[in-house]
């Protein structure tokens, strides 16, 4: 596949990609049709086709992308922290969560969206194989975070890394579903996933979590 015709391939599920999530933000999962999708991104179902499987599969790439997207960018910004040593520095639990996530609000539509996907897993036993590959893949990579972390010498931990992923996906994803139920959106609720994440930190860093302290693995 040459280079133009494969950019041309990114444009088109990328649009197709974002298409979805308009049309998801108006009639939700069950209601967002394949001719929908395609009419909200210029395309014919033939082009649909082509890039995806089913709408089940688009649906799962989505929410892999706003996924894996903000891990990126956290990753960065836990980088960027070790780099110039902040990670050893005085900040308390709750100033280093918001330092780390203070990378752009998180939306009520993200929330909604895994909490549909995660339903229709439930559902469908197909679906739910598909979406344990792609939550083990993110949770790997939660737990590459928290590793970079330890094994900077900045933290060490109550528990091994493996754990210390799960408790911290939870309490998150918990949190942000009760907030979002209860009307919470941008500024606030971001607040609210932060606060949770924090006072989680604070139970899994071992006493004494200074700088070169010894690390759970």
């Amino acid at each position: 596949m040459t280079a133009p015709t494969t950019r041309s391939r990114e444009n088109t599920r990328a649009r197709l990609l974002d298409a979805a999530a308009q049309v998801f933000a108006e009639v939700g999962l069950e209601g967002a049709s394949v001719e929908n999708i395609c009419e909200r991104a210029g395309f014919t179902r033939g082009a649909f086709y082509s890039n995806f499987e089913s709408k089940d599969a688009l649906f799962l790439e989505l929410t892999s992308v706003v996924a894996a997207a903000r891990l990126e960018t956290i990753r960065a910004r836990i980088d960027a922290f070790v780099a110039r040593g902040m990670l050893g520095s005085d900040l308390d639990a709750l100033e280093l969560v918001h330092q780390i996530m203070e990378t752009g609000m998180d939306d009520r539509l993200d929330v909604m969206l895994m909490s549909e996907i995660r339903n229709h897993a439930l559902r469908s036993p197909l679906f739910a194989e598909a979406y344990l590959v792609q939550e083990q893949k993110m949770t790997a990579s939660i737990e590459g975070i928290i590793r970079g972390i330890v094994d900077s010498g900045a933290f060490s931990l109550r528990v091994d890394v493996s754990t210390a992923a799960h408790l911290l996906t939870s309490i998150w994803e918990g949190t942000m579903v009760r907030c979002a139920i209860s009307g919470f959106d941008g500024e606030k609720l971001h607040r609210a996933g932060g606060a949770a994440l924090a006072d989680m930190v604070e139970l899994l860093l071992a006493p004494g979590h200074s700088a070169g302290a010894s690390s759970a693995s």
